[in-house]
């Protein structure tokens, strides 16, 4: 058996295998936050292709922290209809598989990227990207409310039939920046205890909510961590003045979240707003990249290592598999046997060929069906479109056309 095919027991639920398929936005949800027509066409596609892990996309824990209208939100109103987006995607993968998929959703608060920019401070970098002032600046008061916003959002997805929930740090977002918030006075910023009070602090009430669910089930609480912005000090978390990584802050916060009952970390590196090649090393992209792919891979395959050294009692997911497109099956067997993770990550991949570790496992794997890393979807989702693989589906290829391309012209 490959280490691809071991099963695993993390918080009591059991995963059949080690591939998990990474969260990929779409912009595709209804405006109530439902699952729309393409959200659902994508999970069904991911339910039949085996993988031990969905974890699916952001879900926001307030209306006013989502990034689009179209952004993934679980409610009151419509835990109906999540319930049965559950139902289908689990009852698909038990019939295609023979076992049901392990779904976890993320639960975010996109904080800077929301569509009324809500930030931890004035960043030179970021606000360059995307305008804001001052009155943007959210309020330790504000902040003070958050925590209980994630233990409702955690509850709902219970209730939905998820089996974890994802407490997200990364990729820029409000908990990821307040890791960065050197500058900032008050509860919230300055010391390492202030700027991690608001991620600790959400993910100790979620453990504590769940906890207290009487007979629950098994239920996993995550965490997708940015172990590092790649920006320097003081405007980046876990690097330095340099903008070398620097793990030494990320290594102290993981050993306090594992404390509070996170098992299960998701690593990331970087800003898909500020420097996308750093966590998606590309072949083509809308800029020419300051370092070669390569050294993005190095940096992930060193980091994940250091990290499970030093955490052997956490399940790490490895990042930034999808470049090595044909040859990403072997560089995962490879370093799930060497131990640099627990669980082989799978990202862009999955929208351009959703079927790739049934194929693999069947021996019908297909190398020129695997992501280019062209880009395309991340510039669909930058154009204000739905998202998708705009080289391998008609439907997301024509959108291209029309929306990125029309306007480039």
């Amino acid at each position: 058996m490959s280490m691809l095919e071991k099963s695993l027991v993390i918080d009591g639920v059991a995963i059949n295998n080690r591939v998990v398929f990474q969260p990929m936005e779409g912009c595709d949800c209804n405006e109530d936050g439902s699952p729309g027509e393409l959200t659902i066409k994508k999970y069904v596609a991911e339910a039949k292709s085996g993988a031990g892990i969905i974890w699916l996309e952001a879900s926001a824990v307030c209306k006013e922290g989502r990034t689009s209208g179209r952004q993934m939100r679980i409610t009151k109103e419509n835990l109906g209809e999540y319930k049965e987006f559950v139902r289908t995607i689990k009852e698909i993968g038990l019939k295609e598989n023979g076992f049901e998929p392990v779904l976890i959703v993320q639960l975010t608060h996109s904080g800077r990227q929301s569509v009324v920019p809500m930030i931890a401070y004035r960043h030179p970098l970021y606000d360059q990207r995307k305008p804001v002032t001052d009155a943007n600046i959210v309020t330790d008061e504000y902040l003070d409310t958050v925590p209980a916003m994630y233990v409702e959002g955690a509850l709902l997805a219970y209730e939905a039939g998820f089996d974890g929930v994802d407490v997200k740090s990364c990729h820029g977002y409000l908990f990821q920046e307040f890791l960065s918030a050197f500058g900032r006075e008050g509860r919230y910023g300055g010391s390492f205890e202030n700027r991690t009070r608001l991620y600790r602090n959400c993910i100790h009430e979620v453990r504590k909510a769940v906890d207290a669910i009487e007979n629950r089930r098994p239920f996993i609480v995550a965490s997708r961590l940015g172990i590092s912005d790649m920006v320097a000090k003081p405007y980046g978390f876990g690097t330095d003045e340099d903008n070398n990584i620097d793990l030494t802050e990320s290594i102290e916060l993981i050993r306090i979240i594992h404390q509070e009952g996170i098992n299960l970390i998701n690593i990331t590196i970087g800003n898909p707003y500020y420097n996308p090649h750093i966590n998606r090393p590309f072949r083509k992209g809308g800029y020419e990249p300051p370092e070669t792919p390569e050294t993005g891979l190095d940096r992930f395959y060193e980091a994940e290592k250091k990290l499970k050294e030093i955490f052997p009692d956490v399940f790490f997911v490895g990042s930034a598999l999808s470049y090595y497109r044909g040859e990403m099956m072997e560089v995962a067997e490879r370093q799930l046997s060497e131990g640099i993770y627990d669980l082989a990550g799978f990202g862009r991949v999955t929208l351009a060929y959703p079927e790739f570790y049934k194929d693999y496992l069947n021996g019908t794997f297909l190398h020129k069906k695997t992501c280019v890393t062209c880009s395309k979807c991340t510039e669909l989702m930058r154009a204000g479109c739905v998202s998708g693989c705009a080289v391998f589906n008609e439907y997301y290829r024509e959108l291209y056309k029309e929306k990125v391309l029309c306007q480039k012209k």
